[in-house]
């Protein structure tokens, strides 16, 4: 397959960062007397922007004063504490220098908060040319909406047949799909059962495995 462009989802794709996702949402839910909850229950919440995270935690019945002062203690503390026990997995980082080396295109779409995005892939993943890096910012739809997909696609002057977009959650894949890019899973993730249902292409069990596809 020829592709000219990669963009990855990065928590559940590139980064590992659900503990710290569950711990700072649990510090949220704590300092408000309500009830907290195991990290494990974190991968059905997280993978659609910050406020449905807070909504899930919620039980979905909030009130919506409730979830906004939820939500704007959750990005303070998320903040703050976006990088402390997260992590990249494993194979990540020598698929990427081989993509690098192919001198593909590299883009990040998130739906975690745009300036958050933009921090941990400084931090984590700061070695490799990874341009745009966008997360989730107002004025622009969240995923599975293609239009911020789409713009990547216009940055880079690339037709999103040649784009390969690699997630691991249905909101990836449906990304993937409404825009036109070909749409690949990874088994890593958090939720993997997901993938081949929402219509992945592909699902694969490495980051080496990217690499037959190319």
């Amino acid at each position: 397959m020829n592709f000219d462009g990669v963009i990855f989802d990065l928590d559940g794709t590139l980064l590992d960062s659900l503990e710290d996702l569950a711990a700072a949402t649990n510090r949220v839910l704590a300092r408000h007397g309500l009830a907290v909850y195991p990290v494990a229950a974190y991968r059905g919440f997280v993978g659609e922007g910050a406020r449905h995270l807070i909504q899930s935690a919620l039980g979905g019945l909030a009130p919506m004063d409730q979830v906004e002062q939820l939500l704007a203690d959750f990005q303070q503390d998320y903040q703050q504490n976006a990088r402390i026990r997260s992590h990249i997995y494993p194979g990540i980082k020598p698929m990427l220098e081989q993509l690098a080396l192919r001198k593909l295109k590299l883009g990040v779409l998130s739906n975690k908060p745009h300036l958050i995005t933009q921090a941990c892939v400084a931090h984590y993943l700061g070695e490799y040319p990874f341009n745009p890096v966008f997360g989730q910012t107002e004025g622009w739809p969240r995923k599975p909406d293609p239009k911020r997909a789409l713009e990547i696609a216009r940055l880079w002057a690339v037709e999103p047949s040649r784009i390969l977009y690699v997630g691991d959650t249905a909101i990836d894949i449906k990304t993937a799909r409404a825009a036109g890019f070909y749409p690949l899973g990874v088994r890593w993730g958090f939720r993997p059962e997901e993938l081949l249902p929402a219509g992945a292409k592909e699902v694969i069990d490495q980051p080496q495995a990217l690499l037959k596809l190319l």
